[in-house]
């Protein structure tokens, strides 16, 4: 027990001593000035139904990868939002090493520089290594999981493996430029009351309080180049630090860029951009577009591009995540029936546009290829 106790002590000295600073708002920006317009999705591929099938060796697939962001370059997209795993790194770290590199060598063929997203509170709260479960029928990401999970998340015992996770997949790849930046922790303190609610732990957002700060930590002591972020995501009025709540006050203070998520209408859309700005960052939104929530590509794009905010749809080719259905679909399962309209995604999994005039409208935006439509290999 004292070699432990030694060991952990000399890292937490280390830490304390070899850590890259927040950004200044200089530093923030001048980064961001060298960046084009930044435009992509919250990828997976359409044969994966969460991180895990997307990233385990079983399962992992280049081919699909390679042909999805493909189409992603046609449109004119230069960037994509993608969730990693903590369990991958405890399963397997070199093996996981190995396909993120490979990740983000097909990803620079397309020119398309990723945001890496290291821990999510969204979904199922309960995730294991292994064959992973088939879609729920009907349900919009049936399948999906949350990192860390329950489990580790309440067992104090994991929390230096989910740290050393942190510190070293970031110091893995600290000065790689494929990388665009790091998202720490998708939507900390989601407690998920419309799906399992009831399975999570009741003090998952203090404990979440608690462990944030220090993924921030971690993370810095994998001496990052690139900069760190965490979104807002909930209700609420953003346009000054005394006005968030605990979590966003730790999001912000401790993110080197500033990050939300919205999928409302264009109007709420524009006032949250106008609300983050007094923060004087860069601003990314790295999740929006819900099509009968009012929140479309012809009514969000056009306001990031003029404000020049990075934007993130989430969904790209439709496949086993199957979030072209709402997320009342977890109350409501679409057994009987298709939604009139589809909730996210872009393409049908051969590639097929879902509207042709959409793709059209998103290339004229990004200077996309104009000829040709996507299509999968047969």
């Amino acid at each position: 027990m004292r070699p432990l106790l030694i060991a952990i002590g000399l890292f937490a000295n280390v830490l304390a001593t070899a850590q890259t600073p927040k950004w200044s708002e200089k530093e923030a920006n001048d980064w961001y000035a060298k960046q084009p317009w930044l435009v992509g999705s919250n990828y997976i591929p359409a044969d994966a139904i969460n991180q895990l099938e997307m990233w385990q060796a079983e399962t992992f697939d280049t081919t699909r990868i390679d042909m999805e962001l493909g189409w992603a370059e046609n449109l004119g997209m230069n960037t994509m939002r993608v969730f990693l795993h903590d369990l991958l790194w405890q399963q397997d770290p070199s093996g996981f090493r190995r396909r993120i590199d490979r990740f983000l060598g097909i990803a620079k063929k397309h020119k398309i520089r990723p945001i890496l997203v290291l821990f999510d509170s969204c979904w199922y709260p309960f995730p294991e290594v292994g064959i992973q479960r088939l879609p729920r029928p009907g349900v919009h990401n049936s399948g999906w999981m949350q990192s860390p999970g329950a489990k580790a998340l309440t067992d104090p015992a994991q929390q230096t493996r989910l740290l050393a996770y942190v510190q070293e997949v970031v110091l893995a790849f600290s000065t790689d430029d494929r990388i665009l930046a790091w998202d720490l922790w998708n939507e900390p303190d989601n407690t998920n009351g419309s799906s399992y609610g009831s399975s999570e732990p009741r003090n998952k957002v203090d404990l979440v309080r608690a462990l944030l700060p220090k993924v921030y930590e971690y993370a810095r002591a994998g001496l990052p180049t690139q900069p760190l972020t965490s979104g807002l995501w909930k209700g609420g009025d953003w346009s000054s630090p005394e006005k968030l709540d605990p979590v966003e006050k730790i999001q912000m203070e401790l993110s080197d860029i500033v990050s939300f998520h919205n999928y409302g209408k264009p109007d709420e859309f524009k006032k949250r951009i106008q609300d983050l700005q007094a923060y004087h960052r860069p601003i990314l939104a790295t999740e929006y577009m819900a099509r009968t929530a009012g929140s479309t590509f012809q009514g969000i794009l056009p306001i990031a591009k003029e404000y020049r905010v990075a934007a993130y749809n989430w969904g790209f080719a439709a496949g086993k995540t199957q979030t072209w259905l709402p997320w009342d679909s977890w109350q409501h399962p679409y057994t009987d029936r298709q939604p009139a309209i589809w909730f996210h995604d872009i393409y049908f999994s051969n590639g097929e546009p879902y509207q042709q005039e959409e793709v059209d409208f998103i290339r004229g935006l990004t200077g996309g290829k104009s000829a040709g439509k996507a299509t999968a290999r047969r």
